[in-house]
């Protein structure tokens, strides 16, 4: 049924496209930037209640952070699209056990952050400020997050920042965008339209938001960790990452998908942060 409704909404968009493709490439643009705001559950909000709670502002943004109080290392977790921190909890528990300093931020439009559009460049401005005020060891993201993530340490190289892991990342603009309009069942016109309007926002094309091409000169040691059945993003995505970012491992996985949860992905992440 999603599938129907994603179709019947590039239809639409496509029509107005043969009258303003510019106008088509805003509309297009803004429902890829604005995921559905989804509400806690209670149990979910009684465990984010065990947490110190702050807000941490960047721009006109109020990014909701979470922290679990340790003595050993300090740990960002950085969820993915149209999720929340709380997914994160069997990882934190065992963290926590271990004395890890455990923080873990909403993203902007996500959870209790506030925003309406969201990507991955704006992502990466809310983590960079996150690490700072809170003296980051260790990030690790999800899927978007992971390439957020990728972004800050490539933009920034926040000297704090040791490891990053990266579960499930996607490795590049043009692949997301691609798969996006191949959802939607966009026009060629409406892709021309949508590539113009990042240009002339961030001052680059979609080619240039390559993260694993940026992940080249990353200094933090890496660990990649990718489902080779991930139907969100290719397996590809993972392989490309490892041929630029040459601090980091791959580890595959099969059977876990996008998801990537469950203990046999806990196991690897705290092999790789207490070593």
């Amino acid at each position: 049924m999603r599938m129907i409704i994603a179709k019947a909404i590039g239809a639409i968009i496509n029509l107005v496209g043969l009258i303003s493709p510019k106008t088509a490439g805003n509309l297009a643009i803004q429902l890829f930037s604005r995921p559905r705001k989804i509400r806690l559950k209670e149990l979910e909000k009684d465990f984010l209640m065990t947490s110190f709670i702050e807000e941490v502002d960047y721009k006109h943004l109020h990014i909701m952070t979470y922290r679990w109080l340790g003595k050993k290392e300090t740990i960002l977790l950085a969820h993915g699209w149209e999720s929340n921190s709380h997914r994160w909890r069997p990882l934190i528990e065992q963290l926590k056990a271990l004395d890890y300093n455990v923080v873990a931020l909403d993203a902007p439009a996500h959870g209790r952050s506030s925003g309406k559009s969201f990507n991955a460049l704006i992502y990466s401005e809310c983590i960079n400020v996150i690490v700072k005020k809170f003296n980051v060891d260790i990030i690790i993201g999800h899927s978007v997050g992971g390439m957020a993530a990728t972004f800050c340490q490539q933009k920034y190289c926040p000297p704090s920042v040791k490891k990053l892991i990266l579960l499930g990342a996607p490795s590049n603009f043009v692949g997301v965008f691609n798969r996006y309009s191949k959802m939607m069942g966009y026009s060629q016109s409406i892709d021309k339209a949508m590539e113009n309007i990042v240009l002339k926002r961030y001052n680059h094309g979609p080619d240039y938001f390559n993260a694993a091409r940026l992940s080249e000169h990353i200094m933090a040691d890496g660990l990649i960790i990718h489902d080779e059945l991930d139907k969100v993003i290719p397996y590809n995505d993972a392989e490309d990452f490892k041929n630029f970012y040459k601090k980091a491992k791959l580890i595959t996985t099969k059977g876990l998908g996008h998801g990537l949860r469950g203990e046999e992905v806990n196991n690897h992440i705290l092999e790789f942060i207490n070593t």
